[in-house]
């Protein structure tokens, strides 16, 4: 950060007294549960289709007091469990059945598992109950969920205080700028629990790949001794998009790298490629894509609605200008150079569009797509430890040309 400080001056006196203290970060409210159900487990999760009905159970193998609340535009019921341990015979992420379209689960924040099902239509939770084991079954967690009107839902399914996040103030970002002895870069490890991102030909979760290469990037940033490094993440727990961004904005970020995999409805597609932030796409997949990215918050069952759009749009035109002509000359000038010997690359490899996690008005994003999953034999590759460790090394050296050139300029 304290090298776009230094790049600011130059648009206007005191610039980065003003990003500072005019930008407010906000955050939300996280109470962790209580850590004395970490021997908790699902063991097994079933639809059932009934006329008029579909019925949903979670076997486990301890009684649990579930929350269960409704999201409505898209509808959604979410059940929060204290943190388990997702033990079961198959992966489930995806399936759905009757009125629920699609299913996903996951670590939604320390101390709290989520499952959320998205309903083909507006329904609501008719019964609730819990049965204790019988007959060589286990603990179940069973709802029967009946189709119903949107102002019903909405009236029914209202989430009670307890399970919506405020949205407050955080402590205001200090007026005079902090001077980071080294650059400092935080890497972002895209999607996570609850949120699975895209799934892979073979079943691999998106999740998994970003977090993997997410933790090699830091190890060899760490292992040059250059930089002082952050990860957003470094477990598989669902982080909000505005969460990224004010970690990024919080350690004084001097560049923030988003590590994710990308999906295509045609296999033959494949290639690196990398996108900065542009209130006009570059064109209408990488528009799509970040339509897709930002549903992140969607997915995973956050409650939008105490959140005014105004939160995004609080960045200064003139820091935001210099932000992204720093981001563009990382992604499009250097990283796409950089990584062309170490694996093929998207046709036009560098790209723009809105997307939510790169908005900081005063830290150079990039989001970074290694490959596409929904490509048999890049979904192979990226999976190895050879390709990650030789795809990683190409990321950090561009880190470094990136460095040498800003500093050299900043002088």
């Amino acid at each position: 950060m304290s090298l776009i400080l230094k790049r600011l001056s130059g648009y206007a006196p005191h610039a980065a007294s003003l990003v500072y203290g005019l930008v407010v970060a906000f955050v939300m409210v996280v109470t962790p549960e209580s850590a004395a159900a970490q021997d908790l487990k699902v063991q097994d999760i079933r639809i059932g289709v009934h006329a008029g009905s579909t019925r949903f159970v979670v076997e486990l193998n301890d009684s649990v007091e579930p929350r269960i609340f409704g999201l409505p535009d898209p509808f959604r019921v979410v059940i929060d469990l204290p943190e388990v341990d997702f033990d079961l015979p198959e992966e489930r992420i995806g399936d759905g059945a009757g009125l629920i379209s699609k299913l996903r689960y996951g670590l939604f924040r320390p101390g709290t598992s989520r499952f959320v099902l998205d309903l083909a239509s507006p329904a609501k939770v008719t019964k609730q109950f819990i049965l204790k084991p019988d007959g060589g079954k286990p603990w179940r967690l069973v709802l029967d969920i009946a189709p119903t009107t949107r102002a019903d839902f909405i009236a029914s399914m209202r989430p009670s205080a307890a399970d919506t996040p405020k949205p407050v103030l955080a402590v205001p970002i200090p007026t005079t700028p902090r001077q980071n002895a080294r650059p400092v870069v935080v890497v972002d490890a895209g999607h996570g629990g609850v949120d699975p991102g895209a799934i892979g030909v073979s079943g691999v979760y998106e999740k998994k790949i970003a977090l993997d290469y997410a933790r090699e990037v830091v190890r060899l940033l760490k292992a040059s001794g250059k930089y002082e490094v952050v990860m957003t993440r470094n477990r598989d727990i669902f982080l909000p998009l505005r969460e990224r961004v004010r970690i990024s904005r919080a350690a004084g970020a001097d560049l923030f790298l988003s590590m994710h995999a990308n999906t295509h409805p045609k296999r033959s597609t494949r290639g690196f490629s990398v996108y900065t932030l542009s209130d006009r796409a570059s064109d209408k997949e990488a528009a799509a894509l970040a339509a897709l990215e930002n549903k992140s918050d969607v997915i995973g069952g956050v409650n939008l609605g105490n959140y005014s759009d105004d939160v995004q749009n609080i960045l200064i035109d003139f820091a935001q200008a210099k932000t992204n002509e720093l981001s563009v000359k990382f992604a499009r000038d250097i990283l796409v150079g950089q990584v062309k010997t170490s694996a093929s690359l998207l046709t036009r490899p560098w790209r723009s569009a809105g997307f939510a996690v790169l908005k900081a008005p005063d830290v150079p994003s990039v989001l970074v797509e290694l490959g596409y999953i929904s490509n048999p034999r890049e979904e192979r590759l990226l999976v190895t430890r050879k390709h990650r460790q030789e795809l990683s090394a190409a990321i950090v050296e561009a880190v470094d040309e990136y460095f040498k050139t800003t500093q050299s300029a900043a002088l």
